[in-house]
């Protein structure tokens, strides 16, 4: 994929894979695996935010653990500031991780019980060393105050907190080691409608007053659509479909795409619209289909999509997708 002139490139994926064993009962089987991130690679710009959308299980979730070496990747690169993050021993990870945060999708158990806010954001700033130890109490307040909490949270414990806002504690924990780069790991799904509004209006905030980029991951198309720059669709581990917010969703060029915003609700119960319905399960990512993974769903699949894997392609700029008939389907 080319890079805009214009655009920086903080993150550069290639090829990532990630790959878990299955356990067998017999050691004479052949070893099997869950491919749950299968040959995975895009670029995330600067100042942007990069949703990754898809059904439970295609690998969105996974992709993030792997880039930030929460789970250790079977393949692939990973650049970060000209170094490869997969590459780097404990030793460099751990000065990484002040640049490359994440916020978990539950902000209760992400959240050590057992320690106050004060600790859990003093814990953060002591283990990567951004604020000398006299500093940290007017940090910590600072923090509180651009996530909207008073400072009295300091002294209180998680459970002491609604979902909401220790999602602001989980945001502000992220800030505390000056990132550049958040992933946000499904960080709405678990609030409130009226609260993950809050939510990513403080997140579009933050990003614009810090610069931060996010990679945000989620399934749910309607908050996608709120906060995204670019949205990448995966399907079953692998990437069908990476475009700019606007054109994915006016002008989807992959079936999947096409079937996956044909099912957002409408607020019109007068408005009809043809949804596309998709026929069988997800197959196993133990087992994933030859040719194209979407073929066995897919209403429009031909015997080419059987045999062959389609590449990912950039059919109009800055708008790939991996599809051998897209040219063909129906608007």
């Amino acid at each position: 994929m080319e890079t805009s002139a214009q655009k920086k490139v903080i993150l550069q994926v290639d090829h990532l894979k990630q790959y878990f064993p299955v356990k067998t009962d017999s050691i004479f089987k052949p070893k099997t695996y869950v491919k749950a991130v299968d040959d995975v690679s895009f670029q995330l710009f600067e100042g942007e935010t990069l949703s990754i959308v898809g059904e439970s299980g295609c690998g969105k979730s996974t992709t993030g653990r792997a880039i930030l070496r929460l789970d250790e990747p079977t393949d692939g690169k990973v650049h970060y500031s000209g170094k490869n993050i997969l590459d780097l021993n404990k030793k460099e990870l751990r000065k990484l991780r002040g640049d490359l945060q994440v916020i978990f999708q539950d902000p209760f158990a992400s959240l050590n019980p057992r320690q106050t806010v004060k600790q859990i954001l003093n814990e953060a700033m002591a283990i990567q060393d951004v604020v000398a130890k006299p500093q940290r109490m007017d940090r910590m307040l600072e923090l509180l105050r651009y996530v909207g909490l008073p400072p009295e949270s300091l002294d209180r414990y998680p459970h002491e907190f609604s979902g909401g806002q220790r999602q602001r504690i989980g945001i502000a924990r992220a800030l505390a080691v000056n990132p550049k780069l958040i992933i946000c790991d499904e960080a709405v799904s678990a609030l409130d409608v009226s609260i993950q509004a809050q939510i990513l209006n403080l997140l579009k905030k933050l990003q614009k007053q810090f610069q931060l980029t996010f990679l945000f991951i989620s399934h749910d198309l309607s908050v996608v659509r709120h906060i995204s720059d670019r949205v990448m669709v995966m399907y079953l581990g692998k990437v069908v479909e990476i475009a700019e917010k606007k054109a994915l969703f006016d002008s989807p060029l992959h079936p999947y795409t096409k079937a996956l915003l044909s099912s957002i609700p409408v607020p019109n119960p007068t408005l009809k619209r043809d949804r596309i319905t998709l026929k069988g399960d997800v197959p196993s990512p133990i087992d994933p289909p030859s040719g194209c993974r979407f073929h066995t769903r897919c209403p429009f699949a031909v015997e080419k999509c059987k045999q062959e894997e389609p590449p990912l392609r950039e059919l109009h700029k800055n708008h790939f997708v991996s599809c051998h008939i897209t040219e063909n389907l129906p608007n």
